[in-house]
């Protein structure tokens, strides 16, 4: 292994088995009441990966992508069944904390039965202790049973041993919330003095703020294979534009299930979509006018086609409107408008100022808002659906017709992106 690496992973592969009805009892195993069937699940697949000594590196991924699997297997909890992994250098583990601690013993005892099983010697212990229990913040408390603690002072021990062996690689897994707000900031400044000491740090966190502000680089898992590795803001960026998308196709899944579908026939508005239930249950306060034109259906289509209250910013969006003409009007004006939950105005517009006159409509119909690329950030926003006649006499005016969510991978703040550049 060449020195300059501290781990180096080459081809490996870890499968499981996923049994689908698993016999429980003997009784069970022996009649066969269950069938011992099972899959075999891939959660690392021949990855390669080689990680500089004082190097540290993220991993990053969802949740089942192999991530901590990834790292069980560096600290050998579990073995590949294929491949190598060489580590050169003295490992702690921020994994599973606490995982040696007997609930019996003290806190100063586990310390002592911890810290060896992380390769300290009696002496080296002895030399560190009074540093680990100040650290920990536990106090007189360090002579009670671990079982009288609470979970966060159980936790803040475990992660006191573990951080104060001196570790030459350090490898964190999802632990970085122990305690209270100045614990964890005790917890970074301790990781940071091990980064510019040298040390090698390999950390799983789905916080991606802390991946970008203290890793030299980052490794995109899915499916146990490497996607993208490089610096942080690139690969966090693709990484969030990805989960972005399959959020708001989640999302979209799941608002399509939940849309009504039988309704009686006089409120039925036929669609591309399906035919969806008419909200009718909007109180004075919000819906107003003659009713000679009658909005029956409004919703919001994303850039396939599909009904949906999600939409991904920079792409296209669609606002229809379907309605019914119950006494002919000689001109009528189309509107919508986008609101904070607050009820601040933050676009509208009709027809009239777009100078589109429409007339004669017929007996129903539908008509559409068109919007290339929506430039909203991220966040939960109302729809206004109006008509009104030439004289702006309000014939269906639907305040806050139905709520929907932006999903933006920009990080600016606000509610609006603005098309922009620096010139220096």
């Amino acid at each position: 292994m060449k020195d300059q690496y501290a781990i180096s992973i080459e081809n490996v592969s870890k499968a499981f088995k996923i049994y689908h009805d698993k016999p429980l009892t003997l009784k069970e195993k022996l009649l066969k009441l269950r069938s011992n069937d099972y899959s075999m699940f891939n959660a690392v697949n021949g990855v390669n990966l080689e990680i500089k000594k004082g190097e540290t590196l993220a991993l990053i991924g969802h949740n089942g992508c192999g991530k901590s699997t990834l790292l069980k297997l560096i600290t050998k909890i579990l073995y590949p069944d294929k491949g190598e992994i060489k580590v050169n250098g003295r490992i702690s583990s921020l994994i599973e904390l606490g995982a040696g601690f007997h609930p019996d013993f003290t806190g100063r005892e586990n310390i002592y039965t911890n810290a060896s099983i992380f390769g300290l010697s009696r002496k080296e212990i002895d030399e560190k202790l009074d540093e680990i229990i100040q650290f920990s913040e536990l106090g007189e408390f360090i002579d009670n049973p671990v079982r009288t603690y609470s979970s966060g002072m159980y936790m803040r021990l475990a992660f006191s041993v573990a951080i104060n062996v001196n570790p030459e690689i350090l490898l964190i897994d999802e632990i970085l919330s122990v305690g209270d707000a100045n614990f964890q900031k005790k917890c970074f400044d301790k990781i940071e003095s091990f980064k510019n000491s040298g040390a090698t740090i390999v950390i799983v966190t789905h916080d991606l703020g802390t991946v970008e502000k203290i890793c030299d680089r980052v490794v995109w898992l899915d499916k146990g294979k490497i996607i993208e590795q490089g610096e942080p803001d690139r690969v966090v960026n693709l990484y969030q534009q990805h989960m972005n998308k399959k959020f708001v196709e989640q999302r979209e899944s799941e608002f399509a299930q939940d849309i009504q579908i039988v309704v009686p026939e006089e409120t039925t508005v036929n669609n591309s979509n399906t035919q969806q239930k008419v909200q009718q249950n909007f109180s004075d306060d919000n819906r107003w006018g003659s009713k000679e034109v009658e909005i029956t259906e409004a919703r919001i289509i994303n850039g396939n086609g599909k009904s949906t209250d999600i939409i991904l910013a920079s792409e296209s969006m669609t606002i229809e409107i379907d309605y019914k003409v119950n006494s002919q009007q000689k001109e009528c004006i189309f509107g919508m408008g986008f609101y904070t939950l607050n009820g601040t105005l933050i676009y509208g517009c009709n027809t009239e100022i777009d100078k589109l006159k429409i007339e004669n409509l017929k007996k129903s119909g539908t008509v559409r808002f068109y919007i290339p690329k929506c430039s909203l950030l991220t966040g939960k926003y109302k729809l206004n659906v109006a008509i009104v006649d030439s004289e702006h006499r309000a014939l269906d005016f639907i305040k806050y017709y139905m709520d929907f969510n932006i999903i933006s991978n920009e990080k600016a703040v606000g509610v609006i992106s603005i098309d922009h550049r620096w010139i220096l």
